[in-house]
């Protein structure tokens, strides 16, 4: 195996590699100079080295003739993704692009499935949400309605106890209210919007439409986040919310909400870090998910959810025939345990 990038989530993916009983880590691919040359060990924090050290040469990856590669890198790049698929290597990616064919652009869709089939090899997009969340429980929860109404996400993430200030600020907290950014709404619709059409293709006809809108609540007062203060009227909390529509009602809904405080100008239900999921139909539910741990230490560790999800699907696309493959193609996914 492959982990090829080792940012957030390729981190914690490489060392899930390294610790796995039945899998083998061949090949390190790193798209930093510094990087080059160092044991696969030292990427991820783990004391003893394997010997394999990172290259920025996708010739030398190709080389290694590796089943699979875990592809997690900041940037998507299609003649990577396409090229490592032609030589008969499956892709396990954290990038969203490929849960719903369906909806993907043409050309797109067309380039990657004929690359699957020139190497006989598979590709899947997966994570903790988009992914796990807005499918695998989705679906689960789904298989006991015999009337599903309505289905609803809630995912909650708390940065009050942040100590980089300096990014939430890139983030838009901390400015005077204004209109949600729309290029974040597009990557937001982009994120989920596939997800949440896969789950919907699992109980029946396909979603209608997609609306999405972004909203902001600003503090009752000043607010101290690290080593910044938020003043009174900023903002300190946003939720994106993306709901799929079937027959002109709402299906599918997932709600972000980030929020650095609590003491806000509206009546938001604020949660700590993790999930919440309502079940509307014949047999109702409210299910909640939440770490085993404080909030802070959630959201530092919320990479290794998307990560461990990634690893633990490796031997079941490997199985799996050519082509883009979604959650519905493939079997539940089950961790090996040591």
């Amino acid at each position: 195996m492959v982990q090829w990038a080792t940012g957030n989530v390729g981190r914690p993916a490489l060392r899930a590699l390294i610790e796995h009983p039945n899998l083998t880590l061949v090949g390190v691919h790193t798209h930093s100079r510094e990087k080059v040359g160092t044991d696969a060990s030292r990427l991820c924090q783990l004391p003893t080295d394997t010997g394999i050290n990172a290259t920025g040469n996708i010739d030398e990856i190709i080389e290694l003739g590796a089943d699979c590669v875990v592809y997690t890198p900041r940037v998507f790049d299609i003649d990577t993704v396409c090229r490592l698929l032609t030589t008969g290597t499956n892709i396990v990616t954290t990038h969203g692009i490929f849960h719903h064919p369906a909806s993907m652009d043409e050309a797109l869709y067309a380039r990657v499935e004929a690359a699957c089939w020139s190497g006989g090899a598979s590709i899947h997009s997966t994570g903790h949400s988009p992914g796990f969340i807005t499918e695998t429980m989705s679906i689960a929860l789904g298989s006991i309605q015999r009337r599903l109404d309505r289905l609803m996400i809630d995912e909650y993430t708390d940065l009050t106890h942040s100590e980089t200030p300096w990014t939430l600020l890139g983030m838009g907290f901390g400015i005077s209210q204004a209109a949600f950014e729309p290029h974040r709404l597009i990557q937001a619709r982009r994120a989920i919007s596939p997800s949440l059409c896969m789950a919907a293709d699992a109980f029946g006809p396909p979603l209608d439409a997609i609306d999405i809108r972004g909203e902001l609540a600003t503090a009752n007062r000043d607010v101290q986040v690290g080593g910044a203060v938020f003043r009174k009227g900023t903002v300190v909390a946003q939720r994106i919310t993306v709901s799929g529509t079937r027959r002109g009602q709402p299906l599918l809904q997932f709600r972000s909400t980030r929020y650095c405080s609590t003491d806000i100008d509206s009546d938001w239900a604020l949660r700590p870090t993790g999930w919440h999921i309502s079940v509307e139909g014949d047999t109702p539910l409210e299910v909640d998910l939440r770490p085993g741990e404080a909030s802070d230490q959630a959201n530092a560790a919320a990479p290794t959810y998307a990560a461990n999800r990634a690893v633990n699907t490796i031997p079941y696309l490997c199985a799996a025939p050519p082509g883009i493959r979604t959650a519905q193609d493939l079997p539940p996914i089950a961790a090996a345990l040591w």
